[in-house]
């Protein structure tokens, strides 16, 4: 029977991209093959429970919301995690995956919305960006940048204009947390007309750097 390590489950408002401040369940997997500089969910590295598809389904049926978030870590680095996806889909959820881009996408249901994290300089893991991710993106998908100073940002306002990637998807750029001034970031988007959707991380704003809300 098929089991995904999983570090969490819980119940929040959804903090990021277009879903930001929808009541939503989150299914955070354990693993990740990146070391991100601002990774703020280290904890999901190695720690874990064993569950089945079907007892994630169970637990998760207890919620009154249709709103699924996938997360880690990194998602994908556990095999099982396309069937889950899968399943979700199937039980009549609205699904997001948050993937760190360095595992191919190619294979993920339709149904599925991606949340696409092109890592920056900044991240360190640049890298392991796996470039050819972004041919599978949808127009429903999103595409982000976590911008850690202004070398950041003018990388990924170079790439986005050389990619064309508006066109292909909805595009977030987002600052790091307590590293970057949100205002800093917007003011650049904004002298620049760049066509990007400026997010910060909601749930921070709220509840501040605590691990499963």
């Amino acid at each position: 029977m098929q089991k995904l390590k999983v570090n969490e489950i819980f119940y929040s408002l959804q903090g990021e991209s277009s879903y930001i401040g929808l009541p939503t369940i989150f299914i955070r997997l354990t693993g990740c093959p990146m070391r991100c500089g601002y990774c703020d969910t280290a904890y999901a590295f190695n720690v874990g429970d064993n569950f089945t598809i079907n007892h994630i389904v169970k637990l998760i049926s207890q919620y009154n919301t249709k709103n699924v978030t996938v997360t880690g870590g990194e998602p994908l680095a556990q095999k099982e995690c396309w069937d889950l996806l899968k399943c979700l889909c199937d039980k009549g959820y609205t699904v997001s995956l948050e993937t760190g881009g360095a595992i191919s996408i190619d294979k993920i249901d339709k149904r599925v919305k991606i949340i696409l994290d092109i890592k920056t300089p900044g991240s360190g893991e640049e890298k392991n960006n796996l470039w050819g991710n972004i041919d599978f993106i949808k127009p429903e998908d999103e595409i982000k940048f976590v911008i850690t100073d202004k070398k950041d940002y003018i990388w990924a306002k170079e790439f986005l204009i050389k990619e064309k990637l508006n066109e292909k998807a909805l595009i977030l750029f987002s600052p790091v947390f307590s590293d970057i001034d949100p205002k800093d970031l917007a003011e650049w988007i904004l002298k620049d007309q760049l066509p990007v959707r400026f997010q910060i991380q909601l749930h921070k704003i709220i509840w501040g750097q605590i691990p499963g809300v």
